[in-house]
């Protein structure tokens, strides 16, 4: 890679403590790595946060003017290759490297650049400038440097310019930008950044980049079941489970969807808390009695226990997704149960008759079993209502196999 060399700006402080007249001095010359390095070693040294801000706004302008040379050989390449003319070397690698230099110590500088003055007032001196010049070009170059580095198989490349493209967004500085241009696409870039933290089991940096990927509604749902997924990652002491509660009720406060609802409930009811996990769903009821998946759930959970209670939880489900084979199933099992545990005859056999229909339902919907295994319990109604030699019991039988 070339060696960058270019000259550090700075905005001159009345009164600049010997510290910082030391470091501009310093700075004077070097490549990025070694005024970088030079700034974190004098930062503690310097008199206050403005001058910690003009030192990291120069490591700003050192990056960027690095960035700009190479993104202004871009341009030219591109009107080159039009005009049928040679094109410059570029060194795309620089370019996006110092990209995300930029962006990191802009970032950097802004928290020193809104602290208060020795007057006790906040006169930010770089935020607009460094918003201006590093919200469009070197942002979207990380998008296209991260791009590169996935499909040259370089993943943790990958991410760190993902990332870094995603968590600039929240940061305060660019609060003000437009955000129009990248609506398109920036949900997708931060998700993929989040999935690369998650494999890299940096499971805090994977939340905060899951919640910044929520805010764009395309990526909302697959997120927040990403989010769920890397919380219950490694679960391993009842305590860790009350954790893992504790956090789904704060997600489910604030995101009330079923996906987070029908977890909370799978995991108290793991936990043997049966009264929570009914709870759940009896308020998700209680707020909606269309909610398709309390219902399911509710009618599958008491299946065994009270069948004639299921059934009707099952069967209302049923109404609200009627092309749904496994609920069909469940349904006319439910039915069956209740049939198998009523002693009058005509009863018994109305019984049988309607879970038959259920049955005949999700055969038609799903005739290979694939999502619904209806054969033998299907097969066990007709043979309880028509008996063993009917030819509707033996097709039934027929059909089980």
């Amino acid at each position: 890679m070339m060696a960058m060399m270019v000259v550090a700006s700075a905005t001159a402080f009345a009164g600049d403590s010997d510290a910082f007249k030391a470091l501009k001095k310093n700075l004077k010359g070097l490549a990025f790595a070694e005024a970088e390095a030079q700034v974190k070693n004098s930062i503690d040294q310097l008199a206050n946060a403005q001058e910690k801000a003009a030192a990291y706004n120069m490591l700003v302008d050192l990056a960027y003017d690095a960035f700009n040379k190479q993104s202004t050989i871009e341009t030219e390449n591109q009107l080159a290759k039009q005009m049928g003319q040679q094109e410059k070397p570029i060194d795309k690698e620089l370019m996006a490297e110092m990209a995300y230099n930029a962006l990191v110590n802009a970032i950097e500088c802004d928290k020193y650049d809104q602290q208060p003055n020795e007057k006790g007032k906040v006169a930010s001196k770089f935020a607009e400038k460094n918003a201006g010049r590093l919200w469009l070009a070197p942002r979207n170059a990380l998008v296209n440097a991260g791009q590169e580095a996935v499909q040259a198989k370089d993943n943790a490349k990958g991410r760190k310019f993902w990332e870094m493209f995603a968590l600039s967004d929240a940061a305060p500085l660019f609060a003000a930008c437009d955000r129009t241009a990248q609506k398109p696409y920036f949900g997708q870039v931060a998700r993929f950044a989040a999935v690369f933290a998650y494999q890299d089991k940096d499971m805090a940096k994977a939340l905060q980049l899951c919640d910044i990927a929520m805010k764009d509604p395309e990526e909302y749902e697959g997120c927040l079941n990403l989010k769920l997924e890397i919380l219950g990652e490694g679960l391993k002491t009842r305590e860790d489970s009350v954790k893992f509660i504790g956090q789904l009720r704060d997600i489910y406060a604030e995101h009330k969807t079923d996906g987070v609802m029908e977890k909370l409930y799978n995991v108290l009811s793991a936990t043997g808390d049966k009264a929570g996990a009914e709870k759940v769903l009896d308020d998700a009821l209680a707020a909606n009695p269309n909610n398709f998946v309390a219902l399911a759930d509710k009618g599958l959970g008491m299946l065994n226990d009270n069948p004639a209670e299921a059934a009707k939880y099952l069967k209302k489900a049923v109404e609200l997704k009627p092309d749904n084979a496994a609920l069909q199933t469940y349904a006319g099992t439910a039915i069956s149960i209740t049939a198998q545990n009523t002693e009058d005859p005509a009863q018994k056999k109305a019984l049988y008759q309607e879970a038959i229909k259920y049955y005949d339902k999700a055969k038609e919907l799903d005739p290979d079993r694939l999502n619904s295994n209806w054969g033998y319990n299907r097969y066990n109604a007709y043979y309880n209502l028509y008996g063993a030699d009917a030819p509707e019991t033996q097709q039934a039988e027929a059909d089980s196999k």
